[in-house]
């Protein structure tokens, strides 16, 4: 994987950069839509590839290692195969989600124990074996395991977490060195700064993290819990420390106006479930505000979504209809709201990156967190 630094803003630390992997290249800033395991909920592959027009999705280590298992997707020659889309992805670790187990895991030193979601089997994951489980799976980008430290943690305990969290990435850069990929193509590991809300903590673990000198870096534990301006602070004080010409993704986050400030602080990647997950439950992100699609004020307005008519948008649907189709529980429903809202979010981090290129970004941000902010 290479990442080439082509554009800084002049008032702030924006970025518009390059990465270049074996499945294609990715124009940052980016956000991946999350496909949690090998798909992106309601959305067909082509839709993704030609109508979002996504440059890279994300999977999830976990759902994938529990179903369809390791077996199958070796078989079918990695996800790639799997699911069919050829662009490239990322793995992140299952970290968050084998934490997120409250009562049916045990953690200790040398990994951690859980139980399936599903089935309640019993499994055991240590850095190694994430590394291996990557390694079969195939992302082009894979995430080293790591704790993720909730935002209320008390300091004592984030520091306990981070420190095991660099342990683990010991491990997992070792077994990173020891393995080969398994389909003919490289992989780049991501190692992921920790620390929770407390400064200190972000800079002797983003100092430990940049040691490494790896191809990338992630930025987790951040919207978990703590206060948005904290999130800030971090992302500011981690992306000072973290090397400027490898690229920085801030994992799991969030809302368009969270994206808009981490792009400002220096952040070139993002994922979330926001977009699929709200637009599933009727909330549309536009570039005008934020629409309840279920709310009786649409019900006799035929314009169309986007008034407008950008064209990361089908304008053949109006308001009214699918305000009816989310009233019907129509399927439909569900698939309009989860397309528009991951195109619209291409479609930010692309007038982002725009911006940067063309020097402006500071006053367009301006403009716009008051405008994607707005509820309709």
């Amino acid at each position: 994987m290479k990442f080439e630094l082509q554009y800084t803003d002049s008032k702030s630390n924006a970025r518009a950069g390059l990465i270049t992997t074996d499945h294609g290249q990715i124009q940052t800033p980016i956000f991946m839509p999350v496909g949690t395991v090998g798909s992106v909920k309601a959305v067909h592959l082509h839709e993704l590839k030609e109508d979002i027009k996504a440059q890279i999705i994300l999977g999830n280590t976990y759902h994938l290692y529990l179903r369809p298992g390791l077996d199958v997707l070796e078989q079918a020659g990695g996800l790639h195969k799997f699911n069919g889309f050829d662009r490239p992805m990322l793995t992140d670790s299952g970290g968050f989600q084998v934490f997120s187990l409250t009562g049916i895991r045990k953690m200790r030193e040398e990994g951690v124990e859980f139980q399936s979601h599903i089935d309640g089997s019993r499994h055991m994951f240590t850095p190694e074996r994430v590394i291996d489980i990557e390694r079969t799976i195939g992302a082009d980008i894979m995430m080293a395991f790591d704790e993720c430290t909730p935002g209320t943690a008390e300091y004592k305990y984030a520091k306990e977490s981070m420190e095991r969290t660099h342990r683990w990435l010991d491990r997992c850069w070792k077994r990173f060195q020891e393995t080969e990929p398994k389909y003919g193509y490289s992989q780049a590991l991501f190692p992921i700064v920790q620390g929770c809300i407390y400064p200190d903590l972000r800079r002797q673990s983003a100092e430990y993290i940049a040691s490494k000198e790896a191809d990338g870096n992630a930025i987790g534990g951040l919207a978990v819990g703590e206060p948005t301006e904290k999130m800030y602070e971090m992302i500011e004080l981690t992306n000072e420390i973290l090397p400027k010409d490898k690229p920085r993704y801030l994992m799991g986050v969030g809302t368009p106006m969270n994206i808009l400030e981490a792009i400002e602080r220096g952040v070139d990647m993002f994922d979330c479930v926001m977009p699929t997950r709200n637009g599933r439950n009727g909330m549309l992100f536009t570039k005008n505000g934020i629409m309840n699609m279920k709310n009786k004020k649409w019900e006799n307005d035929f314009s169309p979504i986007e008034e407008d008519g950008d064209s990361y948008v089908d304008t053949a649907y109006s308001k009214a209809y699918l305000r009816h189709l989310f009233h019907a529980q129509e399927l439909l429903a569900m698939q309009i709201a989860s397309i528009h809202n991951l195109s619209f979010y291409l479609w930010l981090v692309g007038e982002a990156r725009k911006h940067i290129i063309e020097g402006d970004y500071t006053s367009w941000k301006a403009t716009m967190m008051k405008r994607v902010s707005t509820r309709l």
